[in-house]
């Protein structure tokens, strides 16, 4: 997995493509708790569930069902006073949605593990991308302190970290252009 530096900055770069006009906070609050939240299925080793588990870690809380699930939930949770299904909401979903894929894809482009159950509960088959420059990260703290984490920090910043950059520099750039043209 990709560190959750990379998964926090890939949602704040994912959400200045059209981030609504109030409650800016709560809106990159809650994509980088979506973007963050799937590796919590790390916890699922210490109940005893083994990686390839479709519960293990990279299974089913990094579907594409679950992400689905987990935006439609926010929604409703935080943004109630939203008419369901009306244009705001979907945009505001669509976005928790693609915080929560980020890292799924991320996860794939990693160079170890077992791959990702995009289509759990449906197909627990795990996929990786054909792509896959990311140095996987250790898991737990202490192990990322080390040359290791430094290594995977290093890829991170060349295939995560400027690209998000670039994304949310011209994002901002596109805005403030059509904010002054209009």
């Amino acid at each position: 997995m990709p560190s959750i530096f990379s998964h926090a900055i890939v949602a704040g770069a994912l959400g200045t493509v059209n981030y609504p006009r109030k409650e800016l906070v709560k809106y990159f609050l809650i994509g980088l708790f979506c973007a963050t939240f799937p590796d919590f299925d790390v916890m699922m080793f210490k109940l005893g569930i083994p990686y390839d588990h479709p519960f293990g870690h990279r299974g089913f809380f990094h579907s594409l069902l679950f992400m689905y699930l987990q935006g439609l939930f926010l929604v409703r949770v935080f943004y109630f006073n939203l008419t369901f299904a009306s244009r705001e909401s979907l945009t505001i979903g669509f976005y928790f949605f693609c915080c929560g894929v980020s890292h799924s894809l991320l996860d794939a482009m990693t160079n170890g593990g077992l791959g990702v159950a995009f289509f759990a509960p449906f197909d627990d088959t795990r996929y990786f991308l054909p792509w896959r420059p990311i140095e996987v990260s250790p898991i737990g703290m202490d192990a990322f302190f080390t040359e290791t984490g430094l290594r995977v920090l290093k890829s991170e910043l060349v295939y995560v970290m400027l690209p998000s950059a670039v994304v949310a520099i011209g994002s901002l750039g596109l805005r403030k252009l059509l904010k002054r043209s209009s």
